[in-house]
């Protein structure tokens, strides 16, 4: 019972997982340039902005902008700035003339009303240092020339804020605070270190995946692994009941995936909120306690043969392995912690861990049977990849897959279905992420050709996991490389994972002689049996 039950569970998380498939950087800028650029003062680079507030001469949160195609260049350091005080103009829009002192200043208006580049001529010819403009939204738009403003002379920075950063600065001047901001723009790193270690996690969960029954077999017992042991200790019943754990995927199956996960990111995107996100992340966690606990069972079985042979009597379990309790609630205890501290600054390591855990366990759970399902199941997720990251906005005006990443419009939640981590050196802060589902499609094919080497005695050099292994590495690579051309837009990984794995794959099956046998792989009694490990 507790065999099925998890092999539902698994299943299920796949599927989930199956809806996140995206490599990003967690930046928040969109793209609005749609005025022209005949003026060279109106086609100036875009740059993400530091604001450092004093208010009564107290430091507090340093916020983020976006700088304009018309602003003048701003200091990269801190210390080549100047901290001068905030003022409102009067009328507030800064759309005509103000009756306020504005020289000397930094002018904080809303967005609306008038055009940005009215905005920046109202307050430079005011006699204002700078211009904020406060966005009506969370969102950092990017503020462009106007049709009749194409030959400016804005010789102020000209920052857009988000309104959260603007009410803040509000409610301080409100309280008759005095007010005082410093504006900068320190550069970023052309590519920052963690994309080396996101990168290594993402190979090195495949390899450990496709691995994992080689590494746990040698004194793995179903019995270890479940909190109801088995009555009976008869090899043949272990080796059926595993079987009942494997689902090899069809081609049938891999369509369904595919429409289901497109079913389930517009849902996301249309109905995306605080408790919606909750919801995730709490499947999230059952899901990850359940990879969390079989991994390491599995490895604590291997060292310790004997680890599992202690058993309880408790009510409604009936008889128990210690080991796989206490892991289990180990693994409850990492699962809570993780939840309530998941907005931490260290937050991205327990989800990490988590995240690794549960899909080691469900690339144990799922297989591919032969090429022909991996390349109907890998052409379906590489079509729609790209169409939910770039397609998309031509009919919900906004990338879905980036919106749903990115957590728009879920009260400051975040999808947990991603691995991230921190920026190293970047002055920015913010994440490097890639969705579960880059990891998984590819982790399907790489699996399969390992246990296809396997039972085949290939070799190293001439069998197919090292050459998919080291062809996902470079598609990451890829998918990097078009992350930093593109200035951190999220991309479609598998636009890049797919060619780099299932096109190593067919090719050398070409080349070989062997595609033939790929494609067709388990089709008959004779090549079936050996993928299934006991």
């Amino acid at each position: 019972m507790a065999s099925s039950l998890r092999f539902f569970a698994i299943i299920a998380f796949c599927i989930l997982f199956l809806c996140i498939s995206i490599t990003a950087a967690d930046d928040i800028s969109y793209n609005d340039r749609s005025a022209p650029k005949s003026s060279p003062s109106c086609n100036r680079d875009f740059r993400l902005v530091k604001v450092v507030n004093w208010v009564n001469g107290v430091e507090g949160e340093t916020l983020g902008g976006l700088s304009a195609s018309f602003s003048a260049e701003m200091p990269t350091h801190a210390e080549g700035g100047l901290r001068l005080p905030a003022v409102f103009p009067n009328p507030l829009n800064c759309c005509s003339g103000s009756s306020s002192k504005l020289s000397g200043s930094v002018v904080l208006s809303p967005r609306g009303d008038c055009a940005f580049t009215t905005k920046a001529e109202v307050a430079q010819s005011g006699g204002a240092a700078a211009l904020l403009v406060i966005n009506d939204k969370e969102d950092l738009y990017e503020m462009v020339c106007s049709e009749n403003h194409t030959a400016l002379n804005i010789t102020i920075p000209v920052v857009m804020i988000t309104k959260s950063g603007g009410e803040a600065i509000n409610r301080s001047m409100a309280g008759e605070g005095r007010v005082e901001l410093l504006i900068y723009s320190p550069n970023r790193p052309i590519v920052d270190f963690s994309v080396v270690f996101l990168w290594l996690m993402a190979v090195g969960t495949i390899v450990c995946a496709s691995l994992w029954s080689k590494f746990t077999a040698e004194h793995n017992d179903e019995s270890y692994n479940e909190i109801s042991p088995k009555e009976s200790s008869n090899a043949g019943t272990v080796e059926d009941d595993t079987k009942k754990e494997v689902l090899d995927i069809s081609a049938k199956h891999a369509v369904v995936f595919v429409i289901t996960a497109s079913t389930f990111l517009v849902l996301l995107y249309l109905f995306m909120s605080s408790w919606f996100v909750w919801l995730l992340i709490v499947l999230f966690c059952i899901g990850g306690i359940e990879g969390m606990h079989a991994c390491i069972v599995s490895l604590l079985s291997r060292k310790c043969k004997n680890c599992g042979q202690k058993t309880l009597n408790l009510p409604l379990l009936g008889e128990v392995s210690v080991l796989s309790l206490l892991v289990l609630l180990s693994c409850l205890a990492f699962a809570i912690f993780w939840a309530a501290n998941r907005r931490a600054s260290y937050s991205w390591v327990g989800q990490d861990v988590l995240g690794i855990c549960l899909m080691i366990t469900v690339l144990q759970m799922a297989r591919l049977p032969n090429i022909k399902v991996a390349t109907v199941l890998l052409c379906c997720a590489f079509l729609y990849d790209i169409f939910w990251v770039f397609l998309s906005p031509l009919i919900f005006k906004d990338s879905v897959m980036i919106a749903v990443a990115r957590g728009d419009n879920s009260g400051g939640e975040s999808i947990p279905m991603l691995l991230r981590i921190p920026r190293l050196f970047d002055p920015w802060g913010g994440y490097d992420m890639i969705g579960f589902g880059d990891i998984l499609f590819p982790g399907l094919l790489i699996s399969f050709a390992f246990r296809y080497d396997k039972a085949n005695k290939k070799g190293v050099l001439n069998g197919y996991f090292l050459w998919l292994v080291i062809g996902y590495g470079f598609g990451l690579f890829f998918t990097y490389l078009g992350l930093y051309l593109m200035n951190g837009h999220g991309q479609p990984a598998l636009l890049y994972l797919v060619p780099c794995t299932l096109g190593v794959s067919v090719i050398l099956g070409f080349v070989r002689g062997e595609l033939n046998h790929l494609w067709n792989y388990g089709t008959e009694s004779s090549t079936r049996e050996p993928f299934v490990e006991a």
